[in-house]
């Protein structure tokens, strides 16, 4: 199984805002963070607010911060807001939809590996707090994430 890029960016912001001290955060900051696209992160940004993961702040000493404690949030709730549709491949428009048994097989699939991620909370993976702000920056946050080179997820 892939994730969807919007499922990546939403759980970096999250691991960035979870690494950081106390205070607001910039959607720049965290775009230059991670050297991605700050017009895509608004959308991730705007979602994470309306589900009450994040805190929008307006204004001129507005920003962003959790709006959970990191305890409460579950990655696998996370992705079933943030992926939408999760089915393996759809077997709809299939001749033999009806007698086949691969759906139940991919739900099946699909539900052990979500009770996986259920078990997951943003704090789990925040374990390792200090070494993500250093590759994050987070003292200045003007520099890009060093990255490792980029594994499938599946």
């Amino acid at each position: 199984m892939r994730l969807t890029q919007y499922t990546d960016y939403a759980l970096r912001v999250l691991i960035f805002l979870g690494s950081r001290d106390e205070g607001l955060s910039s959607i720049a900051e965290i775009a230059r963070a991670y050297d991605i696209s700050q017009n895509h992160l608004m959308k991730v940004v705007q979602h994470l607010g309306q589900l009450g993961y994040i805190e929008t702040l307006r204004g001129r000493n507005g920003g962003i911060r959790l709006g959970l404690p990191v305890e409460q949030i579950v990655i696998g709730q996370l992705l079933r807001h943030t992926e939408g549709d999760i089915d393996l491949v759809d077997c709809s428009s299939c001749a033999i939809a009806g007698p086949c048994r691969l759906p139940s097989v991919f739900r099946e699939a699909t539900q052990a590996f979500l009770a996986v991620l259920d078990k997951y909370t943003l704090h789990d993976l925040l374990a390792q707090r200090n070494e993500l702000r250093d590759f994050l920056n987070l003292s200045t946050a003007e520099q890009p994430l060093r990255r490792a080179p980029r594994q499938a997820v599946h």
